[in-house]
Parts: structure tokens; sequence; C-alpha cells
């Protein structure tokens, strides 16, 4: 049976590839530049899904799309129930690598920490203490969806900052298209959870929601402008319209998602809330130009 599944990726991802038509001439290179910092993140997105699903990650579905790029580090199948592997394998065949390099050069994947380790320490900074034992983000359905709400929010925040700056119609179709997965990705996500909301995770003490709300603030500081990532639960002055206080989609005061600049998502997926010092997610670093520029300024 995994070898039937391993073929079936094989054959989507590549069967895939053949349907875009390449635009890389005819992107603005400041659109291309915007795009290409999301690349990173479905990069990450790709491999953290393919490994908490099926155990291996674009080395073996599609290396084409690395570009041989260093495989990630602390990849792991996680002990998931059927519902979720189901859901998560659905995600892992909708990622948004194949359409952004089929529109903008891109470039080769960078190196990647999906490690427990990583999560841990990520988890740790966000409740200001040390959790024994360390976060697994593989070890269960509720680590691993709280593990995944960590990821595909700042992708969407990123698509949303990026949207109004783009000249292109080209650009701008990719751009939708991609929120629109990404969007859903994290609703899925959220709703998933708030279902789960009042459960305490083990062996923390800790309920779901407070997980999330400390995420939630951790990505806000590092983000350094503001609110612009709510928890599952809110106050009910933050809620929609300043009715609930359940809070499944995250959005501003019209109702709006929150965007966020390169330099934020930088921040965030660093884990350094400084977009010139790589970290977190990233060890080397970003690619791209925008990612790179900072780099070099350090």
């Amino acid at each position: 049976m995994s070898s039937f599944i391993v073929f079936l990726l094989v054959f989507l991802f590549y069967s895939s590839n053949e349907i875009f038509v390449r635009s890389w001439d005819t992107i603005p290179k400041s659109d291309a530049d915007l795009i290409e910092v999301a690349l990173n993140l479905e990069y990450l997105e790709a491999e953290f899904f393919l490994y908490g699903a099926e155990g291996y990650g674009l080395d073996v579905v599609n290396p084409n799309l690395t570009e041989g790029g260093p495989s990630p580090i602390g990849g792991k199948i996680a002990d998931l129930s059927p519902l979720i592997k189901d859901i998560i394998f659905q995600y892992l065949i909708k990622f948004g690598c194949r359409a952004i390099k089929s529109t903008v050069r891109g470039f080769s994947r960078p190196l990647l920490n999906i490690s427990s380790a990583i999560f841990g320490q990520i988890i740790n900074n966000a409740f200001g203490k040390r959790l024994e034992p360390p976060f697994d983000p593989y070890a269960n359905d509720i680590n691993y969806l709280i593990a995944s709400y960590v990821i595909p929010y700042v992708g969407l925040n990123g698509y949303v900052g990026a949207n109004p700056l783009l000249q292109s119609a080209t650009a701008k179709a990719l751009v939708a298209g991609l929120l629109g997965v990404e969007s859903g990705q994290d609703a899925i996500i959220r709703g998933l959870l708030y279902e789960r909301r009042d459960e305490i995770v083990i062996p923390y003490k800790v309920s779901v929601t407070e997980f999330t709300n400390r995420i939630s603030n951790l990505r806000n500081k590092l983000g350094r402008e503001g609110i612009k990532d709510e928890g599952l639960v809110v106050p009910k002055e933050l809620g929609a319209e300043g009715e609930v206080t359940g809070n499944i989609l995250s959005a501003n005061d019209y109702s709006l998602s929150y965007p966020r600049t390169p330099k934020e998502i930088l921040r965030i997926v660093y884990g350094t809330g400084d977009e010139h010092v790589p970290g977190g997610f990233y060890p080397l670093g970003a690619n791209g130009t925008i990612a790179k520029s900072y780099l070099e300024r350090n």
C-alpha cells in the first residue's frame, strides 16, 4: 500500500507541473521577489505535512522541485488517527511550490528544521518557560494540530500583505489562488482545534486554547507590528463584531484577514524577531532576493 501512495504522489506532483505555462519573463521583478518570499513557506509546509502524514518528503515524491537543496532536519511520521492523517494527506497534495515555480524562477529548497526540538523550542518560547517533557509535534493528533497551527497562518498573512503590492495580473491571479488554499488550510486547522479547545494537552495540564493563544501572542511579539494574530478564544471585545469569544477565523475589526510584510514573516519564521538573524525553521535563512538582502546586511 505504501508503495502505491508513493507512486500516486509522484504521479500527482509531476503531472501537475505540466498544466502550468511558465511565466518568468512576464512577471515584474518586484512581483517575483514578493512571491519568492512565499515559496520559502510553501517548502516548509510541503515538507512538514509530507513527513507528518507519510514519513518522507519532497526528495522522494518530487526531487526536481527541491533543485538539490539540503534535506530537512528532523522530519518524521506522526502518530495520527485515520481522520487527521487523511486531512493532512489532502494538504500535502495541494501545496503551492509547483504553481510558484511555474510562474517565477524560484530557488532551491532552503535548509529547513522541522524537528521535534525546534517545535519544542517554539512552544517553550510561547510559554516563556521550558516544558517537561519537551513538546513533540509528532506524538499524537493534538500535538500535530497545534504544530500545524504554527505554520499556514503566517503564509496567509504574507499573501494578504503581498497582494496590493503586486503589479501584474499573472502574479495577482497566482497569489489569489494560493491565498484561497492557504486560508482553507488554516481554517480547517483552527476548526479542528476549536472543537478540542477545552481538552487538556497531556502531560502539561494546559488547554488547547491556551496553547493557541500563547502561539499567537508569540507571533505578535516576534512580528513587532502589534496585534495581527489571535488564538481560538479571545475577550469579547476582540471577537467578531464584539459579539463572541469564539475565534475560529482570525480577522481585524472589519472582519478582514491581517496582512504581514516580508520583514514580519521572516522575523516570525526565524523565531528571532529579526529579519537579519536566521534561526527557527530556517537555520541558514530563507532564500530569494528579499530574504537574502536582509541576511547580507547582518
